[in-house]
């Protein structure tokens, strides 16, 4: 079980984890010790995230959110698989845990009257100063 609050933990039943090789350097380790790991979250199907948290966990995992309503996280960074585990599990309570903050909703506001009136005067005069610039006449 995976706790992201107080109100929301996820189950194991709801997140499965793969290992494979991992690539770039290592040496026979790489060629040898499965040390990467997948791991896929059925969110969509979630019984534990509330629809609003789900729709808003879509939109933060970008591309890691699948065709079938799926979070899929990969880690190869370290030699160790079970520290690679671990780093998919938290990236996998940070993305859920981001979802649950509801954001604050826009009001949209209208600049004051003397805001409005202070720009176009400051307009007026740098106007005015670009409209004495030019040839000066003789007579």
């Amino acid at each position: 079980m995976l706790r992201i609050s107080d109100q929301i933990a996820l189950q194991d039943w709801e997140m499965t984890e793969s290992f494979m090789r991992a690539s770039g350097p290592g040496g026979q380790n790489v060629n040898k010790v499965s040390t990467a790991v997948e791991l896929r979250f059925e969110a969509q199907r979630s019984p534990s995230l509330p629809d609003p948290v789900k729709a808003r966990l879509r939109r933060i995992a970008g591309q890691k959110w699948t065709k079938d309503g799926a979070i899929v996280i990969q880690v190869d960074e370290t030699r160790s698989q079970a520290r690679n585990r671990e780093i998919a599990r938290q990236r996998l309570a940070e993305l859920v845990a981001r979802a649950l903050v509801k954001p604050k909703r826009r009001i949209p506001t209208k600049p004051t009257r003397g805001s409005v009136r202070r720009r176009l005067d400051a307009k007026k005069a740098r106007g005015a100063v670009k409209a004495m610039r030019g040839k000066v006449d003789e007579d």
